[in-house]
């Protein structure tokens, strides 16, 4: 196990998800798809949908508020914000920068991280990271992700997985167990199989190329599952191994919300019980950096102080990993 000194503990979680629904029965409407079809290969229901006039800082805000409000915490502590998105309201300035004028606080070093479906995971090692120095003591990771505005409706392949929300923790030091430890990894050899082409400096808004035509996800469902179940089974297997643990001392699986399927293959890959193996993907589909802090949001009553938790992730790059760690909130 780890010998820190100062461990990043978890103090607080809030979440939040719009109100407007995208149901299966709606996509059946406007593309050649079935609710039979989309439960049998994804396990989802509906997803959630902000409005168009709303972006991915509001729902940030909205968390950050909800984690205040339900932990007594006051947002002027801050003094590090930390936004995993893909979505970010616009290329400049970050999205973190936004949400600190929207909460009216003036002073934290605020910054976003892209890393996809990842991005929370390394945004919470970089948090507990600024902890574990000793220079900052109230750090706020935020998972947020519109995913809604890149979703091509008449796509089926990706029309049926994504919805929008976001996700928040607040990070503060203790000599207890609290982030234990984190893999994580990048290749950059899975550009092809999952992008939001344009919109970049590769091809922005300005030019005229066929890709910049296609501003909609994309995605090749095969080879991003099978990469998925491989990686973050590894992860999780590494990690464990490093830190000298088997698989039944973790209370709970917490991976990505990417796909039912997906998730009962790295459940059954690792030997965890299903009982074991958190998801709201059924009510939220593929919420992006949001699906893990929202799934534990999700279930903070039935997470229990001392838990040990195992935190796997895949995404667009690609990238994955795997991210150990104590809850101890009561």
């Amino acid at each position: 196990m780890s010998s820190k000194n100062t461990f990043a503990s978890i103090t607080a979680i809030g979440g939040f998800v719009p109100q407007n629904r995208r149901t299966n029965s709606d996509l059946e409407k406007i593309s050649d798809t079935t609710d039979e079809w989309i439960l049998k290969r994804t396990g989802i229901k509906e997803r959630r949908i902000l409005d168009t006039n709303l972006a991915t800082s509001d729902m940030a805000v909205a968390a950050i508020k909800n984690l205040a409000e339900s932990y007594n915490k006051n947002i002027n502590d801050i003094q590090a914000l930390i936004v995993a998105t893909s979505t970010p309201d616009m290329p400049m300035p970050s999205t973190a920068n936004i949400i600190c004028g929207k909460l009216g606080i003036s002073s934290p070093w605020a910054f976003d991280v892209n890393a996809a479906c990842s991005g929370f995971l390394y945004a919470l090692d970089l948090a507990a990271s600024l902890i574990e120095s000793n220079r900052y003591t109230n750090v706020v990771v935020v998972g947020a992700d519109k995913i809604s505005a890149y979703v091509d409706l008449q796509d089926r392949s990706t029309n049926v997985l994504f919805g929008d929300g976001a996700g928040a923790v607040w990070l503060e030091p203790s000599k207890e167990e609290g982030i234990i430890d984190a893999l994580l990894c990048s290749n950059g050899l899975g550009q092809e199989s999952l992008n939001i082409l344009a919109g970049g400096s590769l091809y922005p808004h300005t030019t005229q190329s066929e890709h910049q035509q296609n501003p909609y996800i994309q995605q090749d469902g095969k080879v991003v599952f099978k990469q998925a179940v491989t990686s973050m089974s590894k992860a999780c297997k590494d990690i464990l191994n490093q830190n000298n643990l088997n698989i039944n001392k973790v209370d709970y699986l917490i991976p990505h919300q990417a796909n039912q399927r997906i998730i009962d293959a790295v459940g059954a890959q690792l030997g965890i019980t299903p009982e074991k193996t958190l998801s709201n993907i059924e009510y939220f589909g593929n919420t992006i950096a949001a699906t893990i802090p929202l799934c534990i949001w999700q279930h903070k009553d039935k997470i229990k102080k001392g838990d040990l938790l195992l935190l796997t992730a895949f995404g667009a790059g690609f990238s994955w990993g795997a991210s150990l760690l104590r809850w101890n909130i009561e």
